[in-house]
């Protein structure tokens, strides 16, 4: 059995996918590890699959699995998920940079404290900032009002009022130092095979966003605790196949399905604690801002 499974999921970014398995590759050579990478390549119709073909056959621990159609960023992972053969399995974007980051420290902590189902290192956008998404508390009905709203960013820099206002990304902790959350962001996350096992790897409800939220609630519901560890980072360009796409078919496509991810979790988790009108708007408040941001 492997140490670690590196799965990682491509569509239509070959040379971004390329450069995250270049920096992957020399990371392992720095920090050695008996590691398996698993590439799906999510029916890109370029020439994705030409590049990393080529990856693949000079390097011998990475595998590559090609789909005919785009399955989306859930199935997409959980078809290499079926094949990986690590105790412990990373989901990594492919617009991810690893340059400096010991797996196995991070392998070590999850063996010390078994309680821990789930972690997430510090991951920098390129502006220098922390990607918010890697950092995040579960989305409730007030939390989401207060960050969709501006009161999180307004009173961020106010101690207590950070706490409450600031739950979304749960802003009152301090981003330096190891401490537990809710949710971390699919763009880096490590968990256990014998957790994927039982949950059966991303729920496949979502097409592409939220189900890395999903699979931390499952995760937390399991008794597991997730943690954000800073001690080591990488790089996160964002949204590269998707919302920051320059053809315009897959930036409208990733905006729908951004959006829609919204609706589906809160439908699993939320909506039956609300009467029904308050749901309505909840809906109607999603839409009005998706055809925003679509504008």
């Amino acid at each position: 059995m492997k140490d670690l499974s590196i799965i990682i999921v491509n569509y239509k970014t070959p040379q971004i996918t390329k450069n995250c398995l270049l920096y992957l590759k020399k990371n392992l050579k720095k920090y050695p590890l008996n590691v398996e990478v698993l590439v799906v390549d999510n029916g890109s119709e370029d020439k994705s699959v030409e590049v990393l073909k080529k990856i693949e056959s000079q390097w011998n621990k990475m595998k590559l699995f090609v789909s005919k159609k785009n399955l989306g960023f859930g199935k997409g992972n959980n078809l290499a998920l079926k094949k990986a053969q690590g105790r412990y399995i990373l989901f990594l974007n492919s617009d991810v940079y690893v340059e400096d980051v010991d797996f196995l420290d991070l392998i070590n902590l999850m063996d010390f404290d078994t309680r821990i189902g789930a972690l997430t290192i510090k991951l920098i956008l390129p502006n220098g900032e922390i990607d918010p998404a890697s950092h995040r508390g579960f989305p409730t009905l007030f939390r989401s009002f207060t960050y969709f709203s501006g009161l999180e960013k307004l009173f961020y820099h106010f101690p207590f009022l950070n706490k409450i206002f600031g739950g979304y990304h749960l802003s009152h902790l301090n981003l330096n130092t190891v401490h537990e959350v809710e949710a971390i962001s699919g763009a880096f996350f490590l968990t256990r095979k014998e957790i994927m096992d039982k949950i059966g790897g991303f729920d496949e409800d979502y097409f592409a966003y939220g189900e890395d939220i999903e699979m931390a609630w499952q995760i937390k519901k399991l008794g597991y605790k997730i943690f954000y560890y800073p001690l080591w980072q990488a790089l996160h360009l964002k949204s590269m196949s998707g919302l920051k796409k320059d053809d315009q078919v897959i930036r409208k496509k990733t905006s729908f399905y951004f959006y829609d991810s919204m609706k589906i979790f809160y439908k699993k988790h939320y909506a039956q604690k609300y009467p029904s009108f308050i749901n309505f708007l909840v809906y109607k408040a999603i839409d009005l801002k998706k055809n925003l941001d679509n504008r």
